[in-house]
């Protein structure tokens, strides 16, 4: 296959933000090369936990308005990216974040797990026919940490993707143990670091063996730290004047900045894909 001009990458995401932790430096790497980069985001995130205090009567407990909120911070993130091209399954608001597994968010009427599974297929399908992505970005099949919309997004993508010749790759989109480590042993050096320093296997990670891509993001961690300010409700992020950086979520918890983003190749052949999403596509 030799690959049309631009290249075309989708993304699909469970909840605003996850675009940016788990994929925000790849994103910004290949908008800025001229790729066409498509966030399929599947909920409004309306079960997240919120730090600044002033905006705590947002919560789902109170007065359910985060996930308009967070609609706004998507959308800052997405320009800080570089991503012109943002859509949410089945329209916005058709589907509710579900909360952490085992939370009665999970049984909410309009939780994304609890949404059809054929009809999600179907408009994730209908995207991929619009769009006519090379590439696909979800997570791995248990979400990366468990979350049941994480899992679901990988469910719905593996399907839709298995049902159409449109897409050569289906990637997983991981966090590297090695990776992890060094970053956060750089972290347990620095004197001011706001946040608690990770617990050994705290974090979610996979091992590098399993690892097929690394993509290089120093380049755009600007951009990626901006997005990651965007979502202020979720993230707090930490820089230092020596240009070192990390960030936490509601748990306090710091996590490293690494250069590079990381891939577990689902779908696909893997050759030319060792660092690049699309290398070797456009030999074939």
């Amino acid at each position: 296959m030799t690959l049309t001009a631009p290249p075309r990458l989708l993304l699909v995401h469970a909840h605003p933000d996850d675009e940016s932790l788990w994929t925000g430096g790849t994103i910004a790497r290949y908008a800025a090369s001229g790729a066409h980069v498509t966030v399929v985001t599947c909920t409004l995130g309306e079960e997240g936990e919120i730090i600044p205090p002033a905006l705590r009567q947002l919560a789902a407990d109170a007065a359910d308005q985060l996930g308009g909120y967070r609609v706004a911070e998507l959308r800052a993130a997405c320009t800080a990216l570089g991503v012109t091209d943002h859509r949410f399954l089945g329209g916005m608001g058709r589907w509710r974040d579900s909360g952490m597994a085992g939370v009665a968010a999970n049984e909410h009427p309009r939780a994304f797990v609890q949404g059809s599974f054929d009809e999600q297929v179907e408009e994730l399908s209908g995207i991929i026919a619009s769009v006519k992505p090379q590439v696909v970005v979800t997570y791995d099949a248990f979400g990366g940490y468990g979350h049941p919309d994480h899992i679901r997004a990988h469910q719905i993508t593996t399907a839709a993707c298995a049902a159409t010749s449109e897409v050569d790759r289906v990637f997983h989109a991981v966090t590297s143990r090695a990776a992890t480590e060094a970053g956060a042993a750089a972290l347990a050096e620095l004197p001011d670091l706001p946040f608690r320093l990770p617990e050994p296997g705290e974090l979610p990670v996979t091992d590098d063996a399993e690892i097929t891509t690394t993509v290089d993001v120093s380049e755009h961690l600007v951009a990626k730290l901006r997005a990651l300010r965007a979502h202020s409700t979720q993230v707090s992020v930490w820089q230092d004047g020596a240009g070192s950086a990390s960030y936490a979520l509601s748990n306090g918890i710091a996590q490293p900045v690494v250069p590079t983003e990381h891939y577990v190749l689902a779908k696909g052949s893997a050759e030319g894909a060792e660092t690049d999403l699309f290398g070797g596509l456009d030999d074939r």
